[in-house]
């Protein structure tokens, strides 16, 4: 199928969508659901406000690494003929002990790569929101969410979207998903990638019996899509519902409305290019060498 008819169909469906709601919120049953349940679900009283320092450098790690190991990912999937291969170090920390070192792409060895420093981050950042309570922030704690999503997706679908104050209080549909983000797709990721890593134990019969690569491949890709997709969608709210003030939030820890986010959000980027410029052969080779052996 051609990609200007995809595009096109997606079009005609995001009108239909966008119609669809709007027609909906005419309706007086509907118009009393969203005065009673706003899309912003119940939150503990104690849920602190804001977001710390930390949470501003993570958010830029976290970016940074995942646009990466996209990157890499993709290139390990669709490469027929990689640049080179790479071998560890008989039991060294990518070929634990009782393994025979794994012959892979380079493709794979920067992927893995990533994939330790964005685990490494990830675990900081899980530990520092449960120390600090912010977790309340995005874990539902009321069976109010379910409504609150309902009203909360036909608002943005409509175009008329819910009045937002994220320094506060997530909507409801916010609050699933950096939940369902944090703590099931990236674990997901994980424990899928792992199993096709040069990790994985190679004798273990009945672990590999009991967990198939199969399994590991059926879920890794999928999850892949969502942080895309994820990743597309939160940008774009990112920009259409306050940029100056949201990206404040996230990129100085500071509730205003100053052109400062958004110098730093396009420094961000600028880095982030650099790196993508960096993962070439050329650049990677050189250090897979210290890790490993480097062949054609």
């Amino acid at each position: 199928m051609k990609p200007a008819l995809i595009i096109g169909g997606l079009v005609v469906v995001a009108v239909a969508v966008v119609l669809g709601a709007r027609w909906l919120r005419t309706l007086e049953g509907v118009q009393e659901f969203i005065a009673t349940y706003d899309g912003h679900s119940t939150q503990l009283e104690a849920a602190p406000e804001g977001m710390p320092w930390w949470m501003g450098w993570q958010h830029f790690f976290n970016m940074f690494l995942i646009v990466l190991i996209i990157r890499t990912g993709l290139q390990v999937r669709t490469e027929r003929k990689p640049p080179g291969y790479w071998t560890a170090k008989k039991g060294s920390f990518f070929s634990p002990k009782g393994n025979t070192p794994k012959k892979v792409s380079l493709s794979q060895w920067l992927h893995q790569v990533l994939d330790v420093l964005w685990v490494l981050n990830g675990l900081i950042f899980v530990v520092l929101l449960i120390v600090t309570g912010h977790w309340m922030r995005i874990v539902p704690t009321d069976w109010d969410v379910f409504p609150n999503m309902l009203s909360g997706a036909i608002q943005y679908a409509s175009l008329d979207w819910p009045t937002e104050n994220g320094w506060v209080h997530y909507n409801a549909l916010q609050t699933v998903a950096y939940g369902f983000t944090v703590f099931i797709a990236a674990p997901l990721a994980i424990l899928s990638g792992i199993r096709f890593s040069t990790w994985w134990p190679q004798n273990a019969e009945k672990l590999n019996k009991i967990y198939p690569v199969e399994w590991a491949r059926a879920t890794h890709f999928p999850v892949m899509l969502y942080f895309v997709g994820f990743t597309i969608v939160h940008v774009f709210l990112v920009f259409f519902t306050g940029a100056l003030a949201n990206l404040n939030h996230m990129y100085t820890s500071r509730d205003v409305v100053d052109w400062w986010g958004l110098v730093i959000f396009l420094v961000s980027l600028v880095v982030i290019a650099a790196a993508w410029f960096l993962t070439k052969p050329l650049f990677t080779t050189p250090i897979a060498a210290r890790m490993g052996k480097v062949s054609k």
